[in-house]
């Protein structure tokens, strides 16, 4: 379509949307969901989520790694439970990095380009590990790593909510989750089969496919349209909206209600403004989820999962504990996909909270009433030791570790997985997208670090049960939370949203 041809559109669909009653504009909304092409969307979003892929495959890479580490036969890469837990943590700590970097990042270089970016940081550290010849490599290749996964984690919820429209941006906003997860099982797949051929240093050079994979593919999809007008590029942002939702489709009005959003919102957000509630209840909601999140326990979970799987002497072996697990929270992050835009996010929330809070509490009570008669030998050994040690006799009870990690990981990715990242993107101004969610990126990373860098010395001086404990106490407080202060977002665009926090009046969200 010709600019001479889409202006006339613009300038009537600008009337039309400034003066259609509200239930004709509800119906025009419904038939125009209605028309919309989704192919190209989701080959974007798709492109997109290859980042979160990775992510998700570098996070876990620790768990099946440091046994194999633990006994090499090079003493400069050998691990004991100290560097161990550098190694499992350090991660993070790239990753607040990579969050605060995106602050600026996502502002001047835009979504789709920040993604990018991070490519570099990932492709060197995944080279950095598969030909490390000392422990500094190893350290610095899970800091480069993860400060991709910061830069990813904070820009790619934020370009999936800006390209999406409401119709399937709660689907769409549980992809990142998603691939994070698939990356964890390929990893957990790969640490089982590929040593059985090939050395572990494979692993990292896996790592570094959906890197390049995604660098190509968005290289052909087109930048958000809200960054665009943000950055006064109005005709690549009307492209940009042409290619996403259809040639043939009413998309000029969804681009007028777009440009109305930009234009009452000032490109820089000064200190007097962050007084405002309009800023800064959504960025305190947004980064006490991120927070909470983090303090639930998923991310020492994860990273150590095989080791506590050998600890507490489940009936099957660490690693196909851990597939399992895997598989467990795939099905569970698809089920969130489905229902998010039908049960909408408060319910799930809920839901997810009180299933870990279950879960945890199962865990911590079953990690102090039976150690000594269920878990052997290794009860008195440390986590990280443990992962090396034969299995003592089991019990059909061992499964209850087990079940309880499952049962943890799937009500963590029914809700408080996807739907956070998902909020955050939601919730968050225009006018200050890119540097909240930065910022709720390094609350989230600075949380994970602090909790994985304790994790094991905290383990092996109290026991397993007083982090178990303390996590199930986190997900009470997720349940307040959720229940006093996240509004629900389903089937809003995000001017509504945007219009609930700047006039308080929640008949935009009904």
């Amino acid at each position: 379509m010709e600019r001479g041809d889409r202006e006339p559109l613009v300038r009537k669909s600008s009337s039309s949307y400034r003066t259609f009653p509200e239930s004709t504009a509800r119906r025009l909304d419904k038939e125009y969901l209605r028309s919309l092409h989704n192919k190209r969307l989701y080959l974007a979003v798709f492109a997109a989520v290859l980042g979160n892929f990775s992510f998700g495959f570098a996070l876990v890479y620790p768990s099946p790694v440091i046994p194999a580490l633990e006994a090499h036969p090079s003493p400069a890469l050998r691990l004991d439970q100290h560097t161990a837990s550098w190694f499992g943590s350090v991660f993070t700590l790239g990753a607040a990095a990579g969050g605060l970097s995106t602050m600026l990042l996502n502002d001047c270089l835009g979504r789709k380009l920040s993604i990018m970016f991070s490519a570099l940081p990932s492709v060197l550290g995944y080279a950095l590990l598969a030909g490390a010849q000392g422990l500094w490599m190893l350290l610095l290749g899970r800091v480069l790593t993860g400060y991709a996964g910061g830069v990813t984690s904070a820009s790619i919820p934020v370009y999936i909510s800006e390209i999406s429209h409401p119709g399937v941006r709660g689907m769409l906003g549980a992809c990142p989750q998603i691939m994070a997860v698939l990356g964890s099982l390929v990893l957990y797949a790969l640490g089982k089969y590929l040593w059985l051929v090939l050395d572990w240093r494979w692993l990292a050079v896996a790592g570094e496919v959906p890197v390049l994979a995604m660098t190509l593919l968005l290289c052909f999809m087109p930048n958000s349209p809200r960054f665009l007008l943000s950055q006064g590029k109005e005709e690549e942002a009307l492209g940009s909206l042409c290619w996403l939702r259809g040639e043939d489709t009413d998309y000029a009005r969804e681009y007028e209600q777009i440009k109305d959003s930009v234009r009452k919102q000032s490109r820089r957000v000064s200190c007097a403004e962050l007084k405002d509630p309009f800023l800064y209840k959504p960025i305190l909601i947004a980064g006490g989820m991120r927070f909470l999140q983090q303090l639930s326990g998923v991310t020492c979970i994860l990273v150590y999962l095989q080791p506590i799987f050998k600890k507490t002497s489940v009936i099957l072996k660490p690693e196909y504990d851990a597939a399992l697990v895997g598989l467990v929270r795939l099905s569970a992050v698809a089920i969130a996909a489905v229902s998010m835009d039908k049960a909408g996010r408060k319910i799930l929330l809920f839901v997810s909270a009180g299933v870990m809070l279950a879960s945890n509490l199962t865990m911590g009570l079953y990690a102090h009433f039976m150690p000594a008669s269920h878990n052997g030998t290794v009860a008195n050994t440390t986590l990280v030791s443990s992962a090396n040690l034969p299995a003592g006799p089991t019990n059909y009870i061992t499964l209850i570790p087990l079940l309880a990690t499952m049962f943890f990981i799937m009500g963590y990715a029914m809700g408080w997985g996807p739907i956070t990242w998902l909020l955050m993107s939601e919730i968050l101004p225009l006018k200050a997208r890119g540097v909240a969610s930065g910022l709720c990126v390094v609350v989230s990373w600075l949380t994970a670090f602090t909790l994985t860098r304790f994790f094991l010395p905290v383990v092996n001086a109290f026991g397993l049960e007083v982090p178990f404990l303390f996590f199930a106490v986190i997900s009470a407080g997720d349940i307040l939370f959720t229940g006093c202060c996240v509004p629900e977002t389903k089937g809003r665009s995000l001017e509504q949203i945007e219009a609930f926090f700047r006039t308080g009046r929640r008949s935009f969200l009904r």
